[in-house]
């Protein structure tokens, strides 16, 4: 298995199982690459090179706006070179708005990046966590609200 610079995995399924339908099954599932055994070593390094070509080099591990930059692989953010201790959702939501920015993340784009399915829509759990996230952030918030479309990270006013 190779991941990605967000540690997403990228999956080669090495199997006996080589009927046409196994390997629909086997990319369906998600995998990036099926190897029918036996094969040779050499394809199998050919096989995983490309897997690491096709890695999203485009995309920075650090997420950063703002005064903000919060690593998702080490689990950690910084204001403004302050540590920031964050409770996994505030987190989650933190990561969110970043990689979304510079556009609004409704309150139920939240819920469905963040909570579970189980999560009640009509409770008030973002609006309390982005409460406590802007306090975390301290001053000058970066964190705006607008009204039926949702929040966002913004740089502060100068």
């Amino acid at each position: 298995m190779v991941t990605d610079r967000d540690d997403h995995p990228m999956v080669l399924m090495l199997t006996a199982a080589d009927a046409p339908a196994d390997r629909v099954g086997g990319l369906s599932l998600g995998a990036d690459d099926y190897l029918v055994k036996p094969f040779h070593s050499s394809e199998l390094v050919l096989r995983l090179r490309s897997l690491v070509r096709r890695r999203p080099y485009a995309r920075a591990r650090t997420l950063r706006a703002a005064g903000i930059e919060l690593d998702p692989v080490y689990r950690t953010a910084v204001r403004d070179g302050r540590r920031l201790g964050l409770s996994v959702k505030e987190f989650e939501v933190l990561a969110a708005l970043l990689r979304a920015s510079p556009a609004s993340l409704s309150a139920e784009a939240l819920l469905e990046q963040v909570w579970d399915e189980n999560a009640d829509l009509f409770t008030n759990t973002v609006a309390v966590t982005i409460g406590r996230l802007r306090r975390e952030l301290s001053s000058p918030p970066v964190i705006t609200t607008t009204p039926t479309i949702g929040y966002r990270i913004a740089d502060p006013p100068q």
